[in-house]
Order: structure tokens, then C-alpha cells, then sequence
């Protein structure tokens, strides 16, 4: 597991008497201007939900822009919607990824660092409430199969089993792309459409499994095949559902009645 820069600092509080020796007028007036008040602004407006946002470079100039938090969940996660990144993106060069913990200490979550890899860019993290601030880096953070938060399109059912076929068998799998949000994808999922295009085939039944082989299930009983699981022998599955931490379960009659379909890598 790599380590990964931290930066903790609190802008508001700090006179740093020896740098505006004393004036704090002029450095409130300072930090007025900066992109981080525009961004502790936001957060403060969106509490208790996480605000979130980009800094990127526009006209010669760090600015903060406000996005909208697609998350179901948005007190404890954010997803930044992808049409405002495509927009930000068209006119202005990204440098970082801002959001808040309302309530919550400005350190990164394992969800945080995973997207701070993910993404590549660097991590500004604000408490609202306290009005300070955590920078990360990436540095080559990479959370093991198990305990991952869960994250959606970055550590979520699918990551999971991508991530063990090229641990555990060195094979690199499709990456694909999700629709916007978990809910977008809930009704119409990839998985019967994406499965035989990254080489794996479907089984004639879902019995006499063996270990790697993927698991389709519905998991509302609506006829949705929304969740994979990975069948890693010994009658467990390996899986990470949504809000949960990723883990090994027990294959039991629960997990039995929601597979529907069962598939196996053969490229």
C-alpha cells in the first residue's frame, strides 16, 4: 500500500504574524479572493450535504468552479457530475478536486484516496464547520480487496473483480465505462451486454462453479441484473455492494436465489 501525501492547514485561523506581520485585515481581505474561500463558501451552503467542485486554471487565473453532487448518499459521498466536468473541461485546464466533510475531520477517506488515484489529480479536502483543510496527492495508494469503501465506478462490484483477476491471475480486464450515477445504471445495467466483450462466457447453469468464475444477480427482485459477485471457491464469494464495505461472504441460499446467470473467463 502506498503512502499518500498529507497537508493538513487551517487558511482561516492562521495570522502567520511573520509573513502579513499582523495585518489580518489584509489577509482576510487576501483570502476573500482566493478560490478557497469561493470553495469554503460552497461548502458552507451545502452542509450537511459534501459540497463539491474543481479548481482549474481560466484565464491565466486558479478558479474554483461549484459542480453539482450526483450522489445518492450526498452527506456521506460525492460524485461530481460528469456534464459539469465536460463543460469545466472545454474552457479551463483541471489541476485538483475539491469537496467537504461536513461535521467529519478533513482527513481522506479510503474512498477519497482511491478517487485521488483514480482520477489522478490532487485532493483538496474541507471541513466546513471547523474551516479546515487536508491537500492530497496521488502517490500510488491502492486498497486491498477487502474494506474497500465503496465507490462508485472506482471501487465498486465490478473494480473488485478487475482488480482480482489482475492480482490473483494477471489478467488485465475491461475497465467500463458507468453511466453518470448508480441510479442511471440501475435501470439498465452493462453486465449481460459488457461480460462476453472483456472474455467471459456464459455457464449452462449456475452449479459446479469453480473459482473466478463471476455471478449475476438481482439483488431487488425486480428482474434487474444489477450486482456481480465473484465466486473464489470453497462456497464464498468474494463482493462489494453498494454503501457496504467489499468482503467475503458465505455463498448461502440468499446469495443463491439472486444468481441468475454464471460466467467464466475463457479468452
Amino acid at each position: 500500500m502506498g503512502s499518500t501525501k498529507c497537508i493538513r492547514f487551517n487558511k482561516c485561523k492562521t495570522t502567520k504574524k511573520n509573513s502579513y506581520k499582523g495585518n489580518i485585515s489584509w489577509y482576510w481581505s487576501f483570502f476573500r479572493m482566493s478560490w478557497k474561500y469561493q470553495a469554503l463558501e460552497h461548502a458552507k451552503k451545502d452542509a450537511p450535504h459534501e459540497a463539491c467542485g474543481l479548481v482549474a486554471v481560466y484565464e491565466g487565473k486558479e478558479q474554483y468552479f461549484p459542480c453539482n453532487n450526483i450522489a445518492q448518499d450526498k452527506g456521506d459521498q460525492f460524485i461530481i457530475d460528469p456534464d459539469d466536468w465536460i463543460v469545466i473541461e472545454d474552457k479551463a485546464e483541471i489541476i485538483a478536486v475539491v469537496h467537504s466533510h461536513p461535521n467529519h475531520s478533513s482527513t481522506a477517506s479510503d474512498a477519497d484516496l482511491a478517487s485521488c488515484e483514480y482520477l489522478d489529480l490532487p485532493f483538496y479536502i474541507v471541513t466546513p464547520e471547523t474551516e479546515n483543510w487536508s491537500y492530497y496527492e496521488p502517490s500510488g495508494y491502492k486498497k486491498g480487496l477487502i474494506g474497500r469503501e465503496w465507490v462508485w465506478g472506482i471501487q465498486d462490484c465490478w473494480t473488485l473483480i478487475n482488480d482480482w483477476y489482475k492480482e490473483k491471475k494477471g489478467i488485465n480486464l475491461r475497465h467500463w465505462d458507468r453511466p453518470k450515477s448508480p441510479k442511471d445504471f440501475s435501470k439498465k445495467p452493462l453486465f449481460e451486454h459488457g461480460l462476453p466483450l472483456t472474455g467471459f462466457v456464459q455457464l449452462e447453469t449456475t452449479v459446479n462453479l469453480e473459482e473466478g468464475d463471476v455471478l449475476l444477480m438481482d439483488t431487488t427482485n425486480t428482474g434487474i441484473l444489477n450486482h456481480v459477485a465473484l465466486y473464489i471457491g470453497q462456497q464464498t464469494i468474494l463482493q462489494h455492494c453498494i454503501k457496504k464495505l467489499s468482503c467475503r461472504e458465505t455463498y448461502d441460499q440468499k446469495y443463491i436465489q439472486w444468481t441468475k446467470k454464471a460466467y467464466r473467463y475463457a479468452k
